[in-house]
């Protein structure tokens, strides 16, 4: 059972987190103290659980739950410490609270950064049970030993409940205490790693589990927006809503002001019903004076990148050996290739969504939402509103891979709300969806490599121009800097910094304002790595190529672990080596170096998932058929390999890289659309066309057994699918793509130029 959308009643007191980036400080206080009488309140021992008297677990949650069982996997960690059964625990997504530090959920970081905090939690609330059991059996705390939600010594044994009901647990910890506080070896686990059921499934099956769009509240009124023909800059001339006038349960059509400028520019239509909502919009006429973007297209963005990568100044050096230059200049021979990639949409399941109205002098909003603690403050400008009078109800979210990280849908019902006076639902057809989508920016990559006389690598350059989702909330004094001083968004050139030994290094992140000021780029499923390890990977295998290397063996010469490659505690240990690893076994599965059909070729690609500082290995081996006469690519398998260190939730982790790996599939072969004056091409699945069941190929995919800190797998497997792809088609046909999607005109041009 899942409880959802309730807001939590625990103490403030106890176990405190605050995080900046991914520090976390602890602390811990006593329970509630001793509660006697036959209804004793739970024990708190941490604003992150509850234990009650018929000892059930309640553990609440502040990641967004979207399909990826995050509920489950940090409910087996916290449970897993403090010893209770399974069938005893429960999980609570949690609403907005300051107390419970920076709610977000993406960037695969939530398993990462909320291991520890968990596990510590359980293992002192397992440290304070053992203690009042002992006192409530007589014996000392030495003698017992936490079991299955119960303390046992000598034969006899107490059960959490009644330790609950009898007197509550008390005990202190500092900070540093509990920062230090040790945990189960990996020995000793017993739920962690295992094959359990999911706490989320339930609901989602018997229909009890409730979306954003299932939220509703007596009074409300159902509206839809007008989309801008630009997302900054267009301004409303005039409203013309005499058509809708004729439909019935039309109110009213609300021209938007917003301070915070998330929405400039929208005209809400209002109505009793959503499907009246749908009609009226439809014929309500805006006149528009339109925002500079009106003028910028697809090619346009692209342009402007290259000619940033063409400048010898400017972005940021996130990478900068000072022998870079030398080496290319002593070069014996050299190696250079542009790369892009199409714009792309989230598409998700659920059309974005939210309930918005004022109740007791706060403001309340009921939607799905992977960033609460982004989106407060922007509620807060646009409401006028202190924050503390803001709150957003938690629930889950059907799809997101985020675009729910930007909640921007959120201001336009809020004020709608306000200016109404009511409670407001929006709702997005997928048309307004798609328009309003804050999607993947276009890319284009420059990237350079240097051999020397006996064709070792000696140095590489690595530019990539895109638009960058973080910059358009975080102000430039915020943004991560690099070693030279200059801001830089990671999310635009995460990937760029391998794990590769080339020598002399250079990477240079460049932000294409153009894109970021024509709309507003967001992050999608795995962000830079989509397009930087597409580029990488399929440059690494041109590189095999010109140094007459096999694929395989010329990538795992490079992780050899020198250097900065070697690794670090805790999330890196093993550093490339680990890389290498997953390469050789996923190479050795696909059955690497056999004899192909004519037409069908294998393919490879390797990456660490996100960032440096929390790699998930992975490797891909794709088998393709390409169709010469039509230029259709048919994948018939991916053999993929894992190492993402300890697997807390097995089902989960499999899922996620199923799914990510077929997102990946999709976004090599089928999914792009393009920025056109404006707006995106493609707003329906008429034209813009993900992956369709019937073109899944067989999937083969392994983990590696370890018990390393666990790491991200929400995103890694999109990152290895279109390289290795791109890399099998070059195997089959000798011809070699540059841009994604893949298209079948591209595959049949490049075969028409190489006869």
């Amino acid at each position: 059972m899942t409880k959802l959308g309730k807001q939590s009643s625990l103490s403030r007191r106890a176990f405190l987190v605050g995080m900046a980036g991914t520090a976390v400080t602890f602390g811990f206080a006593p329970g509630r103290g001793t509660a006697k009488e036959s209804g004793a309140s739970p024990f708190e021992p941490t604003i992150w659980y509850s234990l009650d008297r018929d000892g059930i677990v309640t553990v609440n949650i502040i990641r967004a739950e979207m399909g990826q069982h995050i509920g489950t996997a940090i409910a087996r960690v916290l449970a897993d410490e403090i010893e209770v059964d399974w069938t005893n625990v429960r999980i609570l997504l949690v609403d907005a609270d300051p107390k419970w530090g920076y709610m977000q959920t993406g960037g695969s970081k939530s398993v990462w950064v909320d291991f520890p905090i968990y596990s510590r939690a359980g293992a002192a609330g397992r440290i304070a049970l053992i203690e009042a059991g002992a006192r409530l059996l007589g014996v000392s705390p030495t003698q017992c030993v936490a079991r299955r939600g119960a303390v046992s010594a000598e034969g006899r044994s107490i059960t959490y409940g009644e330790i609950v009901r009898r007197g509550s647990p008390a005990r202190e910890f500092t900070s540093d205490q509990l920062a230090n506080l040790p945990i189960k070896p990996p020995s000793e686990r017993r739920l962690i790693g295992q094959k359990i059921d999911a706490l989320d499934v339930p609901g989602k099956i018997n229909g009890t589990a409730r979306y954003g769009i299932d939220a509703v509240v007596e009074g409300m009124v159902y509206a839809r927006p007008k989309i801008p023909p630009t997302r900054y800059g267009s301004v409303v001339r005039t409203v013309d809503d005499s058509a809708a006038k004729r439909v019935k349960g039309y109110l009213t059509s609300l021209v938007l002001e917003d301070p915070s400028e998330t929405v400039p520019g929208w005209v809400v239509v209002c109505a009793t019903s959503y499907p009246a909502a749908i009609r009226a919009a439809d014929l309500v006429k805006v006149d528009w004076a339109a925002g500079d973007a009106s003028m910028v297209s697809e090619q346009d963005i692209l342009d402007y990148g290259a000619r940033q990568i063409a400048a010898p100044r400017g972005g940021a050096l996130v990478v900068d050996d000072p022998e870079v230059d030398s080496a290319f200049r002593a070069a014996a021979s050299t190696l250079e290739r542009t790369y892009t990639t199409n714009s792309v949409l989230h598409a998700q399941l659920e059309p974005v969504n939210a309930l918005a109205f004022e109740k007791d002098g706060r403001f309340e909003i009921h939607t799905g939402s992977q960033a609460q603690s982004t989106i407060l403050p922007v509620l807060a400008r646009a409401l006028d509103l202190a924050q503390d009078r803001i709150v957003l109800r938690t629930y889950l979210l059907g799809g997101a891979f985020g675009r729910r990280l930007n909640t921007d849908y959120a201001i336009p019902a809020a004020l709608a709300a306000k200016a109404l006076g009511k409670p407001v639902k929006l709702v997005l057809t997928r048309q307004d969806d798609t328009r309003f989508d804050s999607f993947r920016s276009p890319s284009i990559q420059k990237l350079r490599l240097a051999f020397d006389v006996r064709g070792k690598v000696t140095a590489m350059e690595h530019h990539a121009s895109a638009g960058w989702p973080t910059s358009v909330y975080v102000p430039p004094a915020a943004m991560p800097k690099a070693p030279d001083g200059n801001p830089f968004d990671p999310f635009a050139i995460d990937g760029a910094d391998h794990w590769y030994s080339v020598g002399a290094q250079r990477v240079r992140a460049l932000e294409n304002d153009l894109a970021n000021r024509a709309f507003r780029p967001g992050y999608l499923r795995a962000v830079a790595p989509g397009w930087t390890n597409w580029a990488l990977e399929t440059f690494m295998d041109e590189a095999a190529r010109m140094a007459g290397a096999d694929p395989v063996a010329f990538r795992t010469g490079l992780l050899d672990g020198a250097g900065r490659n070697v690794g670090s505690a805790p999330s890196a240990v093993g550093g490339a080596k680990r890389q290498a690893a997953v390469l050789k076994r996923a190479a050795e599965k696909a059955g690497w170096g056999a004899r192909m059909p004519a037409g069908t070729g294998l393919g490879v690609a390797t990456t660490f998932g996100q960032a440096r500082s929390m790699p998930t290995w992975v490797a891909c081996v794709a088998r393709v058929r390409v169709g010469r006469s039509n230029g259709g690519v048919s994948v018939e398998k991916l053999t993929i390999v894992v190492d993402a260190g300890t697997l807390v939730h097995p089902d989960g982790a499999l899922a996620q890289v199923e799914g990510s790996a077929l997102w990946g599939l999709s976004m090599a072969l089928y999914e792009g659309t393009e920025f056109h004056k404006g707006q995106v091409k493609d707003t329906n699945f008429d034209s813009y066309t993900p992956l369709r069941i019937g073109d899944v190929p067989d999937l083969d995919i392994e983990f590696i057994e370890s018990t390393e800190a666990p790491v991200g797998l929400g995103e890694p497997g999109t990152t290895v699918v279109a390289p290795a792809i791109g890399n099998a088609i070059f195997a089959a046909t000798g011809i070699r793509l540059h841009h994604l999607p893949i298209r079948p005109a591209a595959v049949l041009a490049a075969l028409a130029s190489k006869k």
